[in-house]
């Protein structure tokens, strides 16, 4: 009975202890948080970090679902695909560069089980030739989109930041450049220094440097007068810093969205290119394929209609990719 007792009274100051320190911790929690719980724009900072981790999951769920559009989907496998044959290409072809590339005796053959979409000029399977194309199209789009892109950044950041007389200096040059047609510039280019893939790629690259540039001009302009710059100019920072850490960051959004749509643009430039002759020789491209069937289009169409749908398909992957981009991370369209 004893025991019993004992057991019954301490259960019973175990939950008088309980009762007192639950009643503690409220007072605590009351006196601690009466500025939040007697004036109305107070905040707690518990409170306000889970918001804050709320609102982050909830934009990147909306980013998310703004991504699973059909369109974007259809553009990711696109481009998933052309990706996929620049990369494995050597493993999904059934002729090595080499053989798809060689000298045959027979030209212009028919669809049959060895050459499943037939033969092109020499005598070349137009299957792998499709394939090895995807690698040299890539290959001359990313780097050559990459040079204007780097340069376009650097020359947009210092014309839009520095301003005055280095800001017109600047411009007008990339306005004399934009005043010559892409196609004849990059034919000039590339008939000076040859037509090696370096060349045509620098061709390229100096071409887009002038629309990116303007393209972060315009938002660096509109940046540099917002208030955290005039407090990274009072703290002292220096103007690389500002123009890299706290203006380029805010404005690079633009340039995401331009790019991805970009890819598709100069690949299609590059076919045109090599149509009209303008290519390097010791690459497989769609665009001069094209070009040598183009005088057997009834007698062997399928000679220019694949490089012709590979074309299609990765300029039209890269197009609804970069669409899908801008839906997505364009403040103006999220409530569309």
């Amino acid at each position: 009975m004893k025991q019993e007792v004992s057991l019954e009274q301490l259960k019973g100051e175990l939950e008088a202890e309980e009762e007192k320190s639950a009643s503690k911790a409220v007072f605590k929690w009351f006196f601690k948080n009466i500025k939040f719980l007697l004036i109305p724009a107070s905040r707690l900072e518990e409170l306000t970090m889970r918001e804050r981790e709320y609102e982050k999951s909830v934009s990147k769920r909306k980013f998310l679902k703004r991504l699973k559009s059909i369109l974007t989907i259809i553009g990711v496998i696109l481009v998933l695909y052309v990706i996929t044959l620049a990369v494995f290409g050597a493993w999904i072809s059934p002729f090595t560069f080499a053989e798809a590339d060689d000298v045959y005796g027979v030209y212009w053959t028919a669809p049959s089980p060895l050459h499943p979409l037939g033969t092109t000029y020499m005598g070349r399977d137009v299957y792998a030739r499709m394939i090895y194309g995807a690698r040299a199209s890539l290959t001359m789009a990313l780097p050559a989109i990459g040079v204007s892109l780097g340069f376009g950044i650097l020359f947009g950041l210092i014309s839009g930041y520095t301003g005055g007389w280095l800001d017109t200096i600047i411009m007008r040059l990339f306005d004399i450049m934009l005043a010559f047609p892409a196609l004849i510039f990059a034919i000039v280019i590339v008939s000076i220094f040859g037509r090696q893939l370096n060349n045509i790629i620098m061709a390229y690259g100096i071409l887009g440097i002038p629309y990116y540039s303007r393209l972060i001009r315009g938002n660096v302009l509109q940046a540099k007068e917002l208030p955290y710059i005039q407090a990274a100019k009072v703290a002292g920072a220096k103007n690389w810093r500002i123009m890299f850490r706290h203006i380029l960051p805010n404005t690079i959004q633009p340039i995401i969205i331009s790019f991805t749509l970009d890819i598709g643009g100069v690949i299609l430039s590059f076919a045109g290119l090599a149509f009209l002759g303008y290519s390097d020789p010791d690459l497989i491209e769609w665009g001069r394929d094209i070009s040598l069937a183009r005088g057997h289009i009834l007698t062997a169409p399928w000679a220019s209609l694949w490089p012709g749908v590979m074309i299609i398909i990765t300029v039209l992957g890269f197009m609804l990719l970069g669409d899908g981009l801008r839906d997505a991370l364009d403040p103006r369209l999220k409530n569309l």
